[in-house]
């Protein structure tokens, strides 16, 4: 009988201990990796949305809500900007490209967006079926939005108040699907895009019939939510934010330090999950050193018995080490598996809510370097015991009986 074979039928001989053992590791693992995964994916999601994109420009208020809202759409706008100071912007020589947005209806919780074609442009977006719009009230749907709400081409719908869609319907002014994106991986995928002319066009309908005066003084108040910027230059990134926020009635604010400064306050939750982690995975390692060696006690006559039988010192050292490795690797192997179980009910989570989806099919590499910790929490554990069954005195083990 090899040392693996012989480890295991003493295992399963202690079934609450092991299973105590296992259930701290897989734990402590298993709650690593679903943070590795998670917070790794989002990381890497905010990261492709925000590329290229320099500043945000809107209405005054908070800038972490500026960026949430005009880059994430994860957020509620914090207010419209004159259409005139935005093609203002535009027009700046520190600026290399400027996408105006307008935003504030939405349909079955996804946000409508009006925008120009660059902005499509932007991210390299794909048509799976259909075309762009080229007329107002023409609408192209990303993949996740035609994928959840099963609508096609040539289907009209009608947007609602709120960036949910969960306000008054704008039944008099419906829009058409002409055509669906491909899957893009960015914040496209769950986005409806249309002209903003669209956007102007279903608000300008509550005002009822008009006449040339009227559509005039609509046409001189017009807006967009936020201008996404690209700097020209890299004295636009030391002047420009400045002079915006304090020479005009808009608020710049820079993705770059806003992400971050998230980030930093995300961090605070995921260092306390984590550090309840390691608490687990030490707690996990006592566990397996308290069952090895209460494990010793019982066995030392049978122990003793077997050096008699000629297993050298060496082999009983050996039996208790693949006894904690053999109780690790299971351990790692199930909180691997724990982690990206969670992970994927995290993700289905998310696009429940229509947020940033997050998938536990993915491999870091960084579970390796897990693995081999839970090995070494293992081997730590097993050490004490191993070495004691090594230093056995047969003679007294088996006098005392």
């Amino acid at each position: 009988m090899n040392l693996a074979t012989l480890s295991a039928s003493y295992l399963r001989a202690r079934p609450l201990n092991t299973a105590l053992s296992l259930l701290l590791l897989a734990l402590g693992v298993g709650t690593i990796v679903l943070l590795l995964l998670a917070v790794s994916q989002l990381e890497e999601r905010m990261t492709r949305d925000a590329r290229g994109i320099d500043l945000v420009v809107g209405a005054k208020g908070s800038p972490m809500q500026l960026i949430l809202s005009g880059i994430y759409h994860a957020d509620a706008p914090t207010g419209n900007i004159p259409l005139a100071a935005a093609q203002e912007l535009g027009k700046n020589r520190l600026v290399k490209k400027s996408m105006p947005l307008a935003l504030g209806d939405g349909w079955k919780g996804y946000r409508i967006v009006g925008a120009g074609h660059e902005y499509l442009e932007h991210y390299g977006a794909r048509l799976a079926a259909g075309r762009l719009w080229q007329k107002s009230m023409e609408v192209v749907l990303g993949a996740e939005v035609a994928a959840r709400t099963r609508v096609g081409i040539g289907e009209r719908f009608a947007g609602a108040h709120g960036v949910t869609g969960q306000g008054e319907e704008h039944g008099a002014a419906p829009y058409d699907v002409v055509g669906i994106l491909a899957p893009s991986g960015s914040v496209l995928d769950r986005l409806v895009l249309t002209s903003i002319e669209s956007v102007w066009q279903v608000h300008e309908e509550e005002h009822g019939p008009q006449d040339e005066q009227d559509r005039k003084a609509l046409a001189e108040d017009r807006e967009v939510t936020v201008v996404l910027l690209q700097y020209g230059s890299p004295l636009a990134a030391a002047t420009l934010p400045r002079s915006i926020n304090s020479q005009t009635e808009m608020q710049a604010a820079s993705p770059a330090y806003e992400t971050a400064r998230l980030f930093r306050i995300v961090g605070v939750g995921v260092e306390a999950l984590r550090a309840f982690a390691i608490v687990l995975i030490v707690a996990a390692a006592l566990s397996v050193f308290i069952a090895l060696y209460t494990a010793l006690e019982e066995r030392r006559y049978e122990l003793a018995v077997m050096r008699t039988l000629g297993a050298s010192p060496r082999r009983l050292f050996g039996l208790l080490m693949t006894e904690g490795v053999v109780l690790a690797l299971v351990g790692a192997l199930i909180g691997l598996a724990l982690g990206h179980a969670l992970t994927s009910l995290l993700g289905l989570w998310l696009e429940t809510q229509q947020q940033h989806a997050v998938t536990g099919l993915e491999w870091r590499p960084e579970e390796l370097w897990l693995v081999a910790v839970a090995l070494g929490v293992g081997v730590i554990a097993a050490l004490l015991p191993a070495w004691r069954a090594y230093r056995t005195d047969v003679s007294r083990t088996l006098a005392r009986g």
